[in-house]
């Protein structure tokens, strides 16, 4: 570990008061303090860049898999549903791990000043990747965790500072990718309307018709790039969004697994019992009972 991962460890370790996700007191970041290696967990990321500072962690998405450690960072472009798991951590040395979410207004005016990569449509890019922070990028964020130290600047200072960082991405290898986030009519901004439409219905039937048009595209254009941006087909997203959603549902509402599978869109409680025990590993029941026993120890 070298002196500014040390010291970005440091911060983050005396920040993160829980065990857990802390928001802090700059807008769109947040500290994780993990102090134990974990299951694969499945959640719903919004956009985001995450800078580990101690620890390793993956997510993965569909089956392509992505780990990073100190000294890189994973840009997450649109909404996904991950499975996420943390690899390396202990009590001496927790997983500690600044997140910052995505501003599109802020992104989007910086393009505007500095301009936009030519080719921004050539390819559309998979809404998720792991980048090599530089000394230049590793500095910046030091300098946003700073903040948290003097208050008084935070509202002077971390705008600019996170700027800069959104900066240093677009003028990383993965510009054009960050460049599409943000930029109105992109594919992957149009993708991301798409993803915004099923999330927000993901109980009802999609029609698939519509989304393209949502996204201006044609059909088999729409299904492509859907595809290219998240690993997986507009079906498949919505169910990984429905069973993510029932487990939550089954978890804090502690409702029945055949009141939340009709609750989240399924005909067919067997239907929705065989899909569930496909993606956690045990039948709904017996994963939330788990889930619960593990809690409680």
């Amino acid at each position: 570990m070298n002196i500014q991962q040390h010291e970005l460890a440091s911060i983050i370790d005396q920040y993160a008061v829980v065990e857990g996700l802390n928001q802090t007191i700059i807008p769109q970041v947040s500290l994780l303090k993990i102090s134990t290696p974990d299951i694969p967990v499945p959640c719903i990321y919004q956009p985001c860049i995450c800078f580990i500072a101690q620890g390793q962690k993956q997510v993965m998405l569909e089956n392509h898999h992505y780990r990073y450690s100190p000294s890189e960072y994973l840009i997450i472009s649109v909404e996904l549903p991950l499975m996420s798991q943390i690899l390396k951590a202990s009590e001496s040395e927790p997983y500690l791990m600044l997140k910052i979410d995505i501003d599109l207004q802020q992104l989007s005016e910086l393009l505007i000043l500095i301009g936009h990569p030519a080719d921004l449509n050539k390819k559309t890019q998979r809404g998720i990747f792991v980048g090599k922070s530089d000394a230049a990028m590793a500095d910046s964020v030091l300098r946003l965790a700073r903040l948290l130290s003097t208050p008084d600047d935070i509202p002077v200072l971390a705008g600019q500072t996170m700027r800069e960082i959104y900066y240093r991405l677009l003028q990383s290898d993965y510009g054009a990718m960050v460049a599409q986030t943000a930029l109105k009519g992109s594919h992957m901004q149009n993708i991301s309307l798409a993803i915004q439409k099923i999330k927000s219905e993901f109980e009802t039937h999609i029609s698939i018709d519509k989304l393209a048009g949502l996204s201006g595209m044609s059909i088999s254009s729409f299904h492509a790039h859907f595809k290219a941006v998240t690993a997986m087909s507009p079906l498949q997203f919505q169910k990984s969004i429905r069973l993510i959603e029932a487990r939550n549902l089954m978890l804090v509402n502690e409702l029945d697994a055949a009141s939340t599978a009709y609750k989240v869109g399924y005909e067919s409680p067997s239907q929705f019992n065989r899909e569930y025990a496909r993606m956690f590993g045990k039948p709904p029941m017996q994963d939330i009972s788990n889930l619960l026993s593990n809690q409680g120890k």
